[in-house]
């Protein structure tokens, strides 16, 4: 049933990845010359600044639209819990990924700019923890009603 509390633990994890597509998730000043790098889902954004091509950027937005898609696909296999968990442990790696990748591009981000200055890191970086903290409740509830539901085969 999609009123389970798995399912509002998927959804937010979702609306949480689905949020990494649309806020910053890095950004470094360089006070001296004014130059300004921010990271985002799909790119870096330079102001003042000419760019080397660090890499496929987009990597991060990609994973995190596939975990949000997974979550909300997964919402909708509540008859199958074994597919439920299935897709709750992709969702992990998933997630696990997006994280990497943004780790990645966030250090190269800081190579490109002054050294010396450290970039900060905004709250877009840290919505795929809270995602794989959701992940992990809703996986930990599935295999509850599982568990559930094989006790009450064991009593019939």
């Amino acid at each position: 049933m999609i009123q389970r509390i798995q399912s509002v633990f998927l959804l937010l994890l979702a609306l949480a990845m689905l949020s990494v597509l649309a806020l910053p998730l890095w950004h470094k000043v360089d006070g001296l010359t004014h130059q300004e790098l921010t990271l985002t889902a799909f790119g870096f954004e330079a102001k003042g600044l000419q760019l080397p091509a660090p890499g496929p950027v987009w990597l991060i937005g990609v994973l995190a639209a596939a975990s949000a898609a997974v979550a909300a696909f997964e919402i909708f296999q509540f008859r199958s819990r074994a597919k439920q968990l299935l897709l709750g442990s992709l969702n992990l790696l998933l997630i696990v990924a997006t994280l990497g990748a943004m780790f990645y591009f966030s250090s190269k981000g800081e190579q490109l700019l002054n050294i010396k200055l450290e970039g900060e890191h905004l709250p877009g970086f840290y919505l795929p923890t809270l995602a794989l903290l959701l992940n992990l409740l809703a996986n930990r509830f599935i295999r509850r009603d599982e568990q559930l539901v094989r006790s009450m085969d064991r009593l019939r």
